[in-house]
């Protein structure tokens, strides 16, 4: 097995919690944004994934690992043909400002705006002493992203690029044990995880960490999906 960095290792077998909001929702206040971490870190959260400069700098106040990202203040119609996780230099540099300990970009193999290559977002994460999180899609995005160098690969867009489309409500099991089986890197699961024992399986196939965000941070998400079930 190889060597984990302290951080990446004290994250093994953790609940990461991801807080985000949208400009457009109620909870995107600053004061109840950060209400929201200080609850998920009480509950036994090991680590804050969270979007923007200004949640970043706040996160890094509470003494947990912080993983950073920047998105649009919304997403565009064609959001699952685009890049827009943290997508350009820019976004890079704004994330290492303001702390973030770990910095999430999308890894997919589509066009990145301003003629950005992931090269030169890795290069640049690591020049600051930060570490490299790839949101992939696919196993070939996962294993190119190993190839460039990146410190954790996470399933967070699988379902959600026009490469990966899926009807399916249910993690992607099958590409976290594809990753977990033929790469050597940790990875993460993230994405339609909505009951504990989803975490118990991911687990137990071999992921280093998951990632939970709607199913305890979006209560609009929770109350639709009783909603629909009554």
């Amino acid at each position: 097995m190889k060597y984990y960095y302290p951080m990446i290792d004290f994250l093994k077998n953790k609940l990461i919690v991801s807080v985000q909001a949208m400009p457009d929702e109620p909870l995107y206040r600053e004061d109840a944004l950060f209400a929201m971490m200080q609850s998920v870190i009480n509950g036994g959260a090991s680590a804050l994934r969270v979007a923007g400069a200004r949640d970043v700098k706040n996160a890094k106040t509470l003494n947990i690992p912080v993983i950073g990202l920047t998105k649009p203040e919304g997403l565009p119609p064609n959001w699952k043909e685009i890049v827009y996780i943290t997508p350009t230099l820019k976004e890079v540099d704004e994330l290492i400002n303001a702390g973030a300990d770990i910095i999430a970009f999308d890894g997919t193999s589509r066009p990145r705006p301003n003629n950005c290559s992931l090269k030169e977002i890795i290069d640049r994460i690591h020049s600051a002493g930060r570490f490299a999180m790839a949101d992939i899609a696919t196993f070939d995005e996962a294993k190119n992203c190993q190839s460039l160098g990146v410190d954790i690969v996470s399933t967070t867009l699988s379902g959600y690029t026009q490469e990966s489309l899926s009807d399916s409500d249910e993690p992607d099991f099958f590409l976290l044990e594809k990753i977990v089986n033929n790469i050597d890197i940790p990875t993460i699961l993230e994405g339609r995880i909505w009951e504990p024992n989803q975490v118990k399986k991911a687990f137990e196939i071999g992921a280093h960490s998951v990632v939970i965000g709607s199913a305890i941070t979006r209560p609009q998400l929770i109350t639709k999906r009783f909603i629909e079930r009554i």
